[in-house]
């Protein structure tokens, strides 16, 4: 977009959502300001939900609107966005993107929208072969948009990687993640069950499995927006990790790293499955120093 192009309108923009009146300011600026106020009651961060609405309505990185904020006059398409917003519906879900270590991927309804948190298992994985011979094979259980496999083989050039998802309508946006992010020669997404089939070792497996409790309360944008099959894993949050604990121990190399994520409270009572399977296991925090990852290997 040619920013000189952009026409400025006279009047504040007003929009109806569910018969209440929106209303922001007629600049980019003001129109910021009003949104962040607006979006409060439903966003953690209302003043980058604001930006990043406006910057998807102009076509632009958020970086490019923030240095030309005062150059941009507010398009049309700005209200329906911040309507959608207010009702609940995830930033990545209006946008269609979400941004991911290094990749910008491809979300949809259909899959868990990658969190930084999840970032904490390349991490470990980074730090655990540090000095040594890089990861050749990479396993992602339960992988969604591809998000862990896709970082990783970004993160080692010469890996390749077999993601597995339950969910069809998952595996068909992690190969469009692969092909838009250049790695679909070196990505594999299959059909399955966990690892229950797989007959080959990894130097690096990776799973965020759902580990959120049955009787949980969410907020509304995760709770109406995402699949509840990657969300909820029983009462006590570990029935997937029940099953995958079993199967590690023969998927993953000698010296290789499972690492595997985590709720912030269930370091041990997850880490105590892996362990009774004759595993070795230590918690990794995130940065904001929670649990976040199990680091496993034979020991």
């Amino acid at each position: 977009m040619r920013w000189v192009d952009v026409w400025r309108h006279a009047a504040s923009r007003t929009s109806l959502a569910d018969g209440a009146g929106l209303t922001v300011g007629n600049d980019a600026s003001a129109a910021l300001r009003d949104a962040t106020a607006q979006l409060q009651p439903v966003s953690a961060t209302p003043r980058l939900d604001a930006e990043l609405l406006l910057a998807h309505a102009l076509g632009v990185e958020r970086g490019e609107l923030l240095l030309k904020l005062r150059d941009v006059a507010l398009p049309d398409s700005f209200m329906p966005l911040l309507e959608r917003r207010l009702q609940g519906e995830p930033i990545a879900h209006i946008t269609g993107t979400r941004d991911f270590w290094t990749l910008t991927l491809k979300v949809s309804p259909d899959v868990l929208i990658p969190r930084p948190d999840s970032e904490t298992l390349i991490e470990a994985a980074i730090a655990h072969f540090k000095g040594k011979e890089a990861p050749a094979r990479v396993l992602d259980l339960g992988t969604g948009s591809g998000a862990l496999l896709l970082a990783a083989l970004d993160e080692w050039r010469s890996a390749s990687g077999l993601g597995i998802d339950a969910s069809q309508a998952a595996l068909e946006v992690a190969w469009d993640n692969a092909e838009r992010n250049g790695m679909s020669r070196r990505a594999d997404f299959q059909i399955g069950n966990w690892g229950e089939g797989i007959i080959e070792r990894f130097d690096l497996i990776l799973a965020n499995p759902p580990y959120i409790s049955t009787l949980a309360m969410l907020p509304r944008d995760v709770l109406h927006h995402e699949p509840h099959i990657a969300l909820f894993a029983g009462e006590d949050g570990l029935s997937d990790y029940r099953r995958i604990a079993p199967q590690i121990g023969a998927l993953l190399a000698p010296d290789g790293l499972a690492a595997i994520e985590i709720g912030f409270d269930q370091g041990e009572s997850a880490a105590n499955l892996f362990r009774d399977a004759g595993l070795h296991v230590s918690v990794r925090k995130d940065l904001a120093g929670r649990d976040r990852c199990l680091e496993i290997t034979h020991g």
